[in-house]
């Protein structure tokens, strides 16, 4: 993926995993229209490079913020029209990030505030360092999360935890984010994007196709009841057996070699 932004940098760090960097650190890394815009872009071109790309991990630049949110800055003195148009905007790439078939795994490298904790909360795991804080801050000024937050929060925290976060906006540590589910590890800062790659290293080399239908399966699978899960979750399977990269694994099982996927 060659293609320039404006407010995000892209690479790749390791054969199959995409860094995915926020890119607005004199803005605390916060999304403006042209970052959502610039996100949405990024996972919809996503389709075009298959199996090439097996697991994406998602930061912010420098050591300060992961994501301040929405930037009140662009939307001082917004008009209602305005406001309602840039939201559409944001609803659009929290979609994307949500319906990515690709794991995202979440290096939180420092505040995640607002719209930045509703991020951290729609991806599928994270990580974070010692110095990360928390926040659902909207009800501060008079709106609530509105891309995703008292759904996924939660979801990851549970109903009376997010309750009291989103009510009250205070902020929390990573800490606290790690005990009650939000985030699966702390590292130090200077460690913290390697363990991240590392772990998403791990992903890649796994069947991408199995990875892929795993991750529909428990995402689908929680909105529905046990029985239409379980029901989901064999649709899923079936898509799995009939690949190569099932006949290799089992193959490579037996000759007590690593398997080489190719998301065939």
């Amino acid at each position: 993926m060659n293609k320039k932004y404006e407010t995000l940098e892209v690479s790749w760090k390791q054969p199959y995993t995409i860094l995915l960097v926020l890119n607005r650190p004199e803005h605390s890394n916060a999304f403006n229209t042209k970052m959502a815009i610039e996100l949405s872009n990024f996972f919809e071109e996503l389709v075009l490079l298959k199996e090439m790309c097996r697991a994406i991990v998602l930061t912010g630049a420098g050591d300060k913020a992961f994501s301040a949110g929405g930037d009140l800055k662009e939307r001082l003195g917004m008009d209602l029209k305005s406001w309602q148009s840039q939201h559409i905007v944001f609803e659009r790439m929290i979609n994307l990030i949500i319906d990515c078939e690709v794991p995202i795994i979440g290096a939180i490298n420092g505040a995640a505030f607002g719209g930045g904790c509703e991020m951290v909360a729609a991806l599928d795991f994270s990580y974070a360092s010692e110095n990360a804080t928390f926040a659902q801050t909207e009800t501060k000024i008079g709106i609530i999360p509105g891309i995703g937050g008292t759904q996924n929060l939660s979801r990851a925290i549970g109903e009376q935890r997010a309750k009291e976060l989103i009510f009250s906006a205070k902020p929390f540590s990573a800490k606290q984010a790690l005990e009650w589910g939000l985030i699966n590890e702390i590292f130090p800062s200077s460690t913290l994007l390697a363990e991240t790659l590392k772990t998403a290293s791990i992903i890649t080399q796994n069947a991408p196709i199995a990875v892929k239908q795993a991750k529909s399966a428990i995402h689908n699978g929680l909105q529905m009841t046990v029985a239409k899960g379980m029901e989901f979750e064999l649709k899923c399977y079936n898509k799995t057996i009939r690949t190569k990269d099932r006949v290799e694994g089992v193959l490579a099982f037996n000759e007590k070699r690593a398997p080489k996927f190719e998301g065939k």
